[in-house]
């Protein structure tokens, strides 16, 4: 379907051309219209679908059409698992914003509380943020959600993942309105508590499944490779990245301290490698990522921060340095790469910690995921084998099983005490012997 086929300001039409979007993507053909027409939304597709344009269009376009229920109170609102993601929603909500007299604002955690008052005050027509912060706003009274006409879940099973049912369910509280329309977007709808969420949160919605999130990326080429110990992995790691073709890669660790070790290892072989923690400031962390998305540097270490939701489109590479022990983090890390239909390459490093991982991840996974030993840096582990159920030998003859006879009862023989019988060995008191002499003797 065509962009300019759909029933929006033709304002939105000119935006969408000038980012080079012509053509919808399957999930975006399969919720803009419903969404366009008012109906709640439940819809998952894999990373990289173009699930952030499937609401954007038609949430401005209901601004931009219908008269807003509250002259103070933001008309939308649009929640993200982490600060990273809201900031790149928010960017492209403002970018197609801007021009058709709406607002938008940024309310995340690590960012100035004044400042975000300040802010509110000036009565934003969109909110882009974190469901823990704008759960603190609404709980200080700083922003008010009566006259919400959209809510909006980016990413919804993520941040359920992060602890934040209770700051979800007390916003849905804090803006139950009966014309409140709300969409629903994620990679998958497995979660038990997003399926149970769903019915509190939307009513009547529309739901669209496109793709299964473990059937395998035609357009990313997946590899493993065994390691021996973080000394072989090290090996693996500067081999590939200096003899690869990329644009610009990730690596995923584990630890917060191996992304700083990776990234200092990577720059001694002038690989251009920057590091991102979770315990960085907000304003450190938004520096990272804006120097890696400008193409400053060739290789970002970070741990699961970076896995979701994060459109870099110049990512050729994604590194698994540790295998993460959730089989859907494998693949929204995967997911970085081969977007919008352009190819990647991935692969991850298995080492003995890393074992029951993999062998999870290929019990989830609709496709083979075979791991092998590296060209250069060939290791000794090759896996752990399953131990073999010890059976207990049966003394069954001509191959059939003995059935053990059931036990008789013991009964226990009545005595009879009238019948003078002996029953036992029970001592005799006998009478005690006269030793004294009689006189006449």
């Amino acid at each position: 379907m065509l962009v300019t086929d759909l029933p929006v300001h033709h304002k939105i039409i000119s935006k969408l051309e000038t980012k080079n979007i012509s053509t919808l993507t399957e999930i975006q053909e399969r919720t803009m219209l419903p969404a366009i027409q008012g109906k709640d939304i439940i819809a998952s597709s894999k990373t990289g679908s173009g699930k952030t344009f499937a609401f954007l269009v038609p949430a401005i376009n209901r601004l931009m059409s219908q008269k807003a229920l509250s002259r103070q109170d933001p008309r939308a609102l649009i929640l993200a698992p982490t600060r990273e993601l809201a900031k790149q929603v928010f960017i492209e909500a403002k970018s197609m914003c801007t021009g058709l007299n709406l607002t938008c604002s940024l309310i995340v955690g690590g960012e100035n509380y004044n400042d975000q008052v300040k802010a509110l005050r000036r009565n934003p027509h969109i909110i882009v943020g974190t469901a823990g912060r704008v759960a603190d706003h609404l709980l200080d009274k700083s922003v008010y959600l009566n006259g919400l006409e959209l809510l909006i879940f980016d990413e919804a099973d993520r941040m359920l993942d992060l602890g934040f049912s209770a700051q979800l369910k007390m916003i849905n509280d804090y803006a139950d309105h009966r014309k409140r329309q709300t969409m629903l977007f994620s990679a998958t709808l497995d979660n038990i508590e997003l399926k149970h969420m769903t019915t509190q949160l939307t009513k009547g919605a529309v739901r669209v499944a496109v793709g299964d999130s473990t059937a395998e990326h035609g357009d990313i080429e997946q590899k493993c490779f065994f390691a021996d110990n973080v000394e072989n992995k090290d090996q693996i790691l500067q081999f590939e990245l200096a003899n690869r073709t990329y644009n610009q890669a990730i690596v995923f660790t584990a630890t917060r301290e191996d992304t700083d070790r990776i990234a200092a290892l990577l720059n001694e072989e002038n690989l251009e490698a920057i590091a991102l923690r979770g315990d960085m400031l907000q304003s450190q962390r938004a520096a990272v990522m804006s120097a890696f998305a400008r193409g400053q540097h060739s290789i970002l270490v970070t741990t699961d921060l970076a896995s979701r939701g994060l459109d870099l489109s110049k990512v050729g590479l994604v590194i698994n340095f540790d295998l993460p022990k959730n089989a859907d983090e494998y693949i929204h890390r995967i997911g970085r790469t081969g977007r919008a239909g352009q190819k990647g390459e991935a692969f991850s490093l298995i080492g003995p910690r890393d074992w029951n991982s993999f062998e999870g991840l290929k019990s989830h996974l609709q496709y083979a995921l075979e791991c092998s030993p590296h060209d250069e840096f060939s290791a000794s582990f090759k896996g752990f084998t399953p131990k073999k159920k010890v059976s207990k030998k049966s003394n069954a003859k001509n191959g059939k099983k003995r059935v053990a006879k059931p036990a008789k009862p013991v009964t226990k023989k009545r005595v009879d005490t009238m019948s003078g019988e002996d029953i036992g060995m029970v001592p005799v008191k006998r009478k005690p012997r006269n030793t004294q002499s009689d006189d006449d003797e």
